[in-house]
């Protein structure tokens, strides 16, 4: 079934200004360089949500925050960035596709340079917002241009274009911020937009036509659903990024929070409704989810983002806890993972046309879940090189999970409904990342929690194995002094007892993220080829 019948023929949401003006032949230089501002646009905005976290700490000292308040720097980004990726076709349709992202690219310099120039936390977050909300506006806009811009044929490229900015992202952005850091200064992390910016700007003005608007969607807008995605996608955010510091429900403010985002998506709800009761556009279609690929697609897609994310976090961190490596370093070890997709990316629209795409996205999810089983044997000794090879695995996953389900998502839909399902298939993946993270904070906290307990109830203080490690201990560490080398043995075992149990904890994290990955791989069989593995029309 198509999405338009789905939807009841689209309730005239088709509009002009967003359909492709391109023969059934090739495109023309215009739509590549339209093409090439999205790409650059998502690569930025992909970029600007990992490249802090390598600067963080640094920031956080020159702003004065503190390590708790300092989350907010990363969270506010993410928040704002979902809640505009989601309301992204409707700003589109309301304002035409070349204004909005000339706007939102005008005002992401602008935000910027807020952040570039803080002295306070109170500024830094300000920014942050704005950049967010900016920023999100660029990510699903860019596949709106490969699915109204290319005729079916060209499309794999700007899919594989598309991709592979959302798989290096999110992997060169933690490089790229730790280098600025160690070698010029934090703040050209944010300096760093206004020349790409600049070379954006000029593409959309080149490649983009003057498109009319449809300002009446203001004073007709489906103002529930726009409150329901702000409030229940903003609010569920933060309870996903600040929930383990809180401690989850013991918190007032994670209870709030909670009920806050449960309302939004009741709200949400109302919407739906009122919008087709009143013959009016709801500010997203969220009925192109009913149809088998497309809902299938989405739900991968919050596995793969929470994988993802859970891991672009996870192993620098062990990295830096475990192994003792700089924010640099980290990033070095993490980078190979997008090697394969750089290497992949010439033969992805031959791939897209020959090869059943349930079968490409299955080996990606196999290749991703793999690589996870090979980091779930850590040892205290696992260093970077240990990593190398499932990076390049994690690498090979990443690269047939994402760009495929990029090209499954942009053909599984008619062309009206390109903008909702560009957006909801992309907040899925950040919203997956949400999910990603707060399990990683989650299950490491108390994983290691556990993992102390059952190796200090093996090696107690009374047990043969441990009087002698002690022993031997206190004898190396007392030089004489008996008394003295017993305190330090004791307080050097604990500190190893700690360090295991470390370990432990984030072997079984990557056991989990592989075990989950590898359950998702069933749901591809709910999922239909393309049509003549492209070109026939949207699958449904």
């Amino acid at each position: 079934m198509s999405a338009a019948t789905a939807d009841g023929g689209g309730a005239g949401k088709a509009s002009g200004d967003s359909k492709a003006k391109t023969s059934s032949g090739k495109a023309d230089a215009g739509a590549w360089l339209a093409v090439a501002a999205g790409t650059i646009g998502s690569f930025m905005a992909l970029l600007d949500v990992s490249i802090v976290n390598a600067s963080l700490p640094t920031i956080q000292g020159e702003i004065g925050a503190t390590g708790t308040e300092g989350t907010w720097i990363s969270t506010a980004y993410l928040v704002s960035e979902i809640v505009m990726i989601a309301l992204a076709g409707w700003f589109q349709r309301m304002l035409g596709l070349r204004r909005f992202l000339l706007a939102a690219t005008i005002l992401f310099i602008g935000f910027s340079m807020v952040c570039g120039l803080s002295s306070s936390l109170a500024q830094m977050v300000i920014g942050r917002v704005g950049q967010g909300f900016t920023g999100g506006a660029m990510i699903p806009t860019a596949m709106t241009i490969v699915s109204t811009r290319l005729p079916p044929k060209q499309q794999p490229v700007g899919v594989a274009l598309f991709g592979i900015t959302a798989v290096l992202g999110p992997v060169i952005g933690p490089l790229l911020g730790g280098w600025l850091t160690e070698n010029i200064s934090w703040h050209y992390a944010f300096f760093l937009n206004l020349p790409v910016s600049i070379v954006l700007i000029a593409l959309l003005v080149i490649g983009l036509p003057a498109q009319k608007g449809r300002p009446e969607l203001l004073a007709n807008a489906d103002w529930w659903g726009i409150f329901g995605l702000a409030i229940g996608l903003g609010c569920l955010t933060v309870v996903l990024e600040e929930g383990q510091r809180e401690r989850w429900f013991e918190s007032d403010l994670i209870i709030k929070l909670t009920v806050c985002s449960v309302i939004g998506f009741i709200a949400l709800a109302i919407g739906q409704f009122t919008a087709e009761s009143k013959q009016r556009e709801p500010v997203v279609y969220l009925r192109i989810l009913r149809q088998r690929t497309f809902g299938m697609v989405f739900l991968i897609s919050l596995v793969v983002g929470g994988a993802l994310y859970g891991l672009l976090y996870l192993i620098p961190q062990y990295l830096a806890m475990v192994a003792g490596y700089n924010s640099l370093q980290a990033g070095y070890v993490v980078l190979i993972s997008g090697i394969p997709a750089i290497c992949m990316m010439p033969l992805f629209p031959f791939l897209a046309r020959t090869v059943d795409i349930r079968l490409l996205i299955a080996l990606g999810l196999l290749c991703f879940a793999g690589s996870c089983f090979l980091n779930a044997h850590l040892t205290p000794d696992t260093v970077g090189e240990d990593f190398i090879g499932p990076q390049i695995l994690r690498g090979f996953g990443q690269y047939f999970c994402m760009l495929f389900l990029n090209q499954a998502a942009t053909s599984s839909v008619s062309k009206e409904f390109a903008e909702d399902a560009s957006g909801l298939f992309n907040g899925a993946r950040n919203l997956g990342g949400s999910f990603g993270l707060a399990v990683v904070a989650t299950l490491q906290d108390r994983r290691t929690t556990l993992h102390v307990q059952q190796v200090g109830e093996s090696i107690t203080a009374n047990a043969p194995r441990g009087q002698d490690y002690i022993a031997g201990l206190s004898a190396q560490l007392g030089f004489g002094d008996t008394a003295s080398g017993l305190q330090r043995a004791i307080q050097t075992f604990g500190r190893e007892v700690e360090r295991q149990a470390t370990v432990m904890g984030y072997s079984d994290l990557f056991w989990v993220f592989g075990m989950v990955l590898l359950c998702t791989i069933p749901l591809v069989l709910f999922l239909k080829p393309l049509p003549g593995q492209q070109g026939a029309g949207p699958a449904g």
